[in-house]
């Protein structure tokens, strides 16, 4: 098994905990918030040996998990294994602070739920391999934070944020998929490497232009980037 898989370890260790938070959305769940912090855990644990993977191997790629370019792969650089590493630390204490703070809420286990899931989310994100992931990824982790944003529906500040973080969210992801589209046509492949060898060549088409267009804007979008809007 190519060692390059490990960082992938850590979203689905992060699922697992997920799926046991929306099996069990109410007070006080059985195990769901010890099995959502030792996911998390585990999911720095499988960072850090990817950074000895790093150190060791050298940067590179697991290979596509799936078929046709459509499948689960991880990238393993300096620049994911960080952002791995920062999201698992961060995510870990989060969770372990969330399992005291929220304990006896009404949806303790859902919101757990949620944490996990927009957890994983990023993780496969910034390990995306081919830009199917990416896309996907993307747009789960928005749609994860907007469930988080809206814990609390009742708050108007919830809402509020809710509807701008939505709307940028929205546009962000439609940039980012109209992007990737003349991008794996123009390559001819999904795989994020193979895309970055060929744009380094510096043979890049118009379509190639506008995808890093709508890629720059993409991120700007995803950044929050923009004045805040009025009420």
């Amino acid at each position: 098994m190519s060692p390059y898989l490990l960082p992938l370890a850590a979203p689905l260790l992060l699922l697992f905990a997920t799926a046991l938070g929306f099996a069990r959305p109410g007070r006080r769940p059985p195990l769901v918030a010890a099995v959502a912090e030792g996911a998390a855990f585990g999911a720095m644990l499988a960072a850090l040996a990817s950074l000895a993977v790093i150190v060791l191997r050298g940067a590179g790629d697991s290979g596509l998990l799936g078929w046709n370019g459509i499948g689960l792969s991880a990238r393993l650089d300096a620049v994911s294994t960080t952002m791995l590493l920062l999201v698992a630390f961060i995510g870990w204490i989060v969770l372990r602070y969330a399992r005291t703070y929220l304990d006896g809420e009404d949806r303790q286990g859902s919101f757990t739920g949620w944490m996990c899931a927009a957890l994983a989310a990023v993780m496969l994100l910034v390990q995306a391999g081919n830009v199917v992931q990416l896309a996907v990824a993307w747009i789960a982790t928005s749609f994860a934070l907007h469930r988080l944003l809206l814990f609390y529906p009742q708050r108007i500040a919830a809402q509020r944020a809710a509807r701008k973080k939505q709307l940028f969210s929205t546009l962000g992801a439609g940039a980012l998929v109209a992007a990737c589209v003349p991008l794996t046509l123009q390559s001819g492949t999904t795989d994020v490497a193979a895309i970055n060898a060929l744009a380094s060549t510096g043979d890049l088409s118009a379509l190639t232009a506008m995808a890093a267009a709508l890629l720059a804007l993409a991120a700007m979008l995803k950044s929050a980037q923009f004045p805040p809007m009025a009420g």
